[in-house]
């Protein structure tokens, strides 16, 4: 495994850009021209987006330049808008040819609250069909692909706003997780990637997952990382999980755990292949060098007994989603939807009541089980992405059908069921030249740990920002 090395300052792009616009070192409008070029440029080899505003864009540049409007933090850093996510005057299409082309008549909550902070939208990302696989391909706009390797996926859901970061022609690009969306796209395309404690960033209209998903950050850097999340963080009206912002400032952990502990896996899915086993093990010793503690390792299935949260999450996601868009349209459009979405709306059709009560019911244990497993001292480290990668159109390689990934790939899915914060972080790159990514699982509501662990990580063990060939946006602006 070859490690990276550092490009670039500790600053990251989001927090440069905004610094520069607010003491006039820089023009929003010419950062945004910037950007809006970065993207089309994009589009033939790497198709992260699936619409630009230009017009909307730089008017609202205009108004920042012109102090029009008042400055916040992320004045002027152009953001890309997950398409699963509301932005208003515009469509949300989900990746789908089924979803109506009428726009939508107000922004989504993260979105919204990352404009409201002074960030400019300049286009929809790409994802796959209704956000439900792990890589970004769809019947709409087509395939997306990694700008460290564009054979490969830049994974998913949120896998257009990865391969956009990666490729620096957005400073900021907004991610849901529902069982790994943001993680896995942060480790395939080298980035930081946080899910948060469920319910710490407000969920409001209530997800096609109900207890799973919830906004996240992805990032270039620690510092725009933790700005991020503090601007997207804090409750909103009709979320019933959601503590207040002084609940959770009321919650103070200790920058670093006592203990670490570290699996393969998870969930007993067999054996990990050999280069990511090995990239996985380096990580393990790098951040137990960095916090000069001892591994306890720990089983594969050893966690849960006989029951197993990543076969519920199947069980309760796809129940859900099904009963989310309605049966009757499910079945209506089933022939017009991709082959992994047919598939994964196959098994929520046939989950029964019982089944499906009996799966929400295990989450209790599940959540009690690895409460008491972490307790307040630990941190689970796992391989984010339980592969070396896989094909742009989903194929795991080129002897493999269509459709959706198989469950032995991904490693993130616990994290939903449970509830707890969980970062990637990058740590060097595997044979295939695609970036690996270490999961750190923190306890419930320990989100400020991962943000200080995340800062310590990228001083010890540096990464390069963008992908090569590519330059990230703070640097092409001189930054």
């Amino acid at each position: 495994m070859t490690q990276s090395l550092p490009k670039v300052g500790r600053t990251g792009p989001v927090t440069a850009i905004a610094a520069a616009i607010r003491t006039r070192r820089l023009l929003a409008r010419d950062v945004v021209t910037l950007s809006l070029s970065a993207l089309e440029a994009s589009r033939a080899t790497l198709n992260p987006w699936s619409e630009l505003d230009a017009t909307q864009a730089l008017a609202a540049a205009d108004a920042i330049d012109e102090r029009r409007v008042p400055l916040g933090p992320l004045s002027g850093a152009p953001l890309l808008i997950k398409d699963s996510e509301h932005w208003a005057g515009h469509a949300t299409r989900h990746g789908s040819l089924v979803t109506s082309s009428k726009a939508a008549t107000e922004t989504s909550l993260s979105p919204s609250r990352l404009i409201d902070a002074g960030a400019i939208a300049v286009g929809k990302s790409t994802l796959p069909e209704f956000a439900i696989e792990g890589f970004t391909a769809n019947r709409l706009t087509g395939v997306t692909r990694n700008p460290w390797g564009v054979a490969y996926s830049p994974g998913g859901s949120s896998g257009g706003a990865g391969a956009a970061l990666a490729a620096g022609a957005v400073a900021i690009a907004t991610a849901t997780d529902g069982g790994g969306s943001v993680r896995i796209p942060a480790a395939l395309c080298g980035l930081l990637g946080l899910k948060p404690t469920n319910g710490s960033v407000g969920r409001w209209p209530a997800h096609d997952w109900i207890d799973y998903s919830t906004d996240g950050v992805l990032a270039t850097s620690s510092d725009d990382l933790r700005l991020l999340y503090e601007i997207q963080r804090g409750p909103v009206a009709g979320d019933p999980t959601a503590p207040t912002i002084a609940m959770l400032d009321a919650v103070r952990p200790p920058d670093a755990p006592t203990r670490l502990c570290a699996a393969y896996r998870t969930s007993d899915l067999g054996p990990l292949a050999t280069s990511v086993a090995s990239a996985f093990e380096d990580a393990v010793a790098a951040f137990a060098d960095l916090l000069n503690l001892p591994v306890t390792w720990v089983e594969p299935g050893s966690l849960f007994g006989e029951d197993d949260p990543d076969l519920d999450w199947f069980t309760v996601a796809t129940a859900e989603h099904v009963a989310s868009l309605g049966r009757d349209f499910v079945d209506e459009h089933f022939d017009d939807f991709a082959i992994a979405t047919q598939a994964f709306f196959e098994v929520g059709r046939r989950v029964t009541l019982d089944e499906y009560l009996a799966a929400r019911r295990r989450r209790f244990t599940y959540v009690r089980q690895f409460d008491e497993f972490l307790g307040a001292d630990t941190v689970l480290l796992t391989p984010t992405v339980a592969s070396p990668g896989w094909l742009a159109d989903g194929r795991l390689d080129e002897s493999t059908p269509l459709g959706g990934l198989p469950p032995e790939v991904y490693s993130t899915a616990l994290q939903n069921v449970t509830g707890n914060p969980a970062l990637s972080v990058p740590f060097g790159h595997l044979a295939n030249g695609l970036p690996f990514g270490l999961q750190i699982t923190a306890p419930r509501y320990f989100d400020a740990q991962l943000l200080t662990l995340a800062d310590r990580w990228q001083i010890a063990y540096p990464w390069q920002r963008s992908a090569p060939g590519f330059t990230s946006l703070d640097v092409a602006l001189g930054l």
